[in-house]
């Protein structure tokens, strides 16, 4: 004390350092992400449980459209793997491309053997005409191939009904947001058959497939938090437009 007091004494003007509030720490700049300073950083879980999605911007009518699926059904039996689903010769097409995206789409379930009579595309034709595929246990066994779920988006096909997926296709619909993977509680697969008119209804419970043609309902496990990501285009435009990763146009 009697140090400090004669300090001041030789210079008035020397004052106690004063250290910067605990408080304040300079924004961090990367070198490889971009971070607007001005707006707070509000990080947002990637699935809301309680809330429906805060960024869904589709009108109430197109929401409702997105939400039933209506049209004919394609029936195929147990373990369609990825070969059948889209065959390794065209994986070098690239989704990311609008003329090879529609090319892709020319050729999903072009692996099926030939005791499938009914082509689900036409020869010489982009889309198909069925709107829901059907299938048995194990749908989209094989490989982890992305372009798997995404041919069949890009035929047309709107939502997979099967008894069970396996998990990588069911993950990676998910995240190409490309079909709804939705599994059933019986053999729809053996109940139906190709051609048949069918609605697919998804609902805030259980969903449900109803048959037309037959006049039989069926219960489908509710997707759940899933459909957010689903409807939004898939993780990235998921990320992207809750704000977890900066958008397309900002990168």
């Amino acid at each position: 004390m009697a140090a400090a007091a004669s300090l001041r004494s030789v210079n008035p003007t020397l004052s106690p350092r004063t250290l910067p509030s605990p408080n304040r720490s300079p924004s961090f700049q990367s070198p490889f992400l971009r971070f607007d300073s001005s707006a707070s950083f509000n990080p947002k879980p990637l699935v809301a449980r309680s809330a429906p999605s805060p960024f869904v911007t589709r009108s109430a009518a197109e929401a409702q459209e997105r939400k039933t699926f209506h049209g004919l059904c394609y029936v195929v039996g147990d373990n369609i793997d990825t070969d059948q689903i889209i065959p390794a010769e065209f994986l070098t097409l690239v989704p990311s491309n609008p003329d090879e995206y529609e090319k892709l789409g020319s050729h999903a379930l072009v692996g099926l053997p030939a005791s499938y009579a009914d082509r689900f595309v036409e020869p010489g034709e982009t889309k198909t005409k069925y709107s829901i595929v059907i299938g048995g246990e194990n749908f989209g066994c094989g490989s982890s191939r992305e372009h798997a779920p995404v041919c069949l988006g890009a035929a047309g096909a709107k939502a997979v009904v099967a008894q069970s997926f396996a998990r990588i296709f069911f993950r990676n619909s998910v995240a190409t947001g490309e079909v709804y993977p939705l599994d059933s509680e019986v053999r729809v697969c053996d109940e139906c058959k190709t051609g048949d008119v069918a609605t697919v209804e998804l609902r805030e419970g259980d969903s449900v497939l109803i048959n037309h043609t037959t006049g039989k309902e069926y219960k489908l496990k509710a997707i759940g938090d899933a459909g957010p990501v689903i409807d939004a285009g898939g993780i990235f435009a998921y990320a992207r437009k809750a704000g977890m990763i900066p958008s397309a146009a900002a990168a």
